[in-house]
């Protein structure tokens, strides 16, 4: 199972979740969450990384050209979106995405299994609230193109096994405090994601 450690705002945490195990790192572009990076900053980060790690812009109801701007400024290689109010133009993107599906029921869930998709519980705020999807909603569905997010730690990935996620991705189940990332934590979880 893939694994993205998202909300990094510093080098020394990005090269902690990279030694921890970490397939991808999350940058939040949305300048609303206490996680939020400027992109020249991100790009600083990002050339101190190590190879074979994917880094990966998270964006919120924004225009295709200030995805692109943002992505190339901090060097990013993907792009997360949340795009709730039907902002983006995806022809006009020059970045491979992943869209976020903010599931409140399970037919969210099912009208997007064509494609790679990361869901989140909704919630009014966008990621890092800690709120977890209802797990009956993924029995008996494919859920090989599914990345599930939204109040993962290392007590509840146990409670994943058989569903065959496509990956993980943790942000507030990983940290200290809101931006900064907890060395321990994210070894445990990286732990339990392979042991399931």
């Amino acid at each position: 199972m893939k694994i993205k450690i998202c909300g990094i705002t510093n080098l020394e945490d990005a090269l902690d979740a990279i030694k921890a195990g970490a397939d991808a790192l999350g940058f939040v572009f949305y300048e609303k969450s206490p996680r939020y990076i400027e992109p020249f900053k991100a790009r600083q980060i990002v050339k101190d990384l190590p190879p074979f790690v994917q880094v990966v812009g998270l964006f919120v109801n924004e225009n295709a050209t200030y995805i692109n701007q943002v992505c190339t400024n901090a060097k990013m290689q993907m792009a997360q979106i949340y795009d709730d109010d039907n902002y983006t133009d995806y022809d006009s993107l020059n970045f491979k995405y992943i869209n976020v599906v903010r599931a409140k029921s399970q037919q969210d869930i099912v009208e997007n299994l064509d494609r790679y998709v990361l869901v989140d519980a909704y919630v009014e705020e966008y990621g890092g609230s800690g709120k977890r999807v209802a797990l009956e909603w993924f029995k008996g569905i494919d859920c090989s193109k599914i990345i599930l997010a939204g109040g993962l730690n290392e007590s509840n990935l146990k409670e994943l096994a058989n569903f065959n996620f496509y990956g993980v991705d943790v942000s507030s189940g990983v940290e200290q405090s809101k931006g900064k990332k907890d060395k321990t934590k994210m070894i445990n979880f990286v732990k339990a994601v392979n042991e399931i």
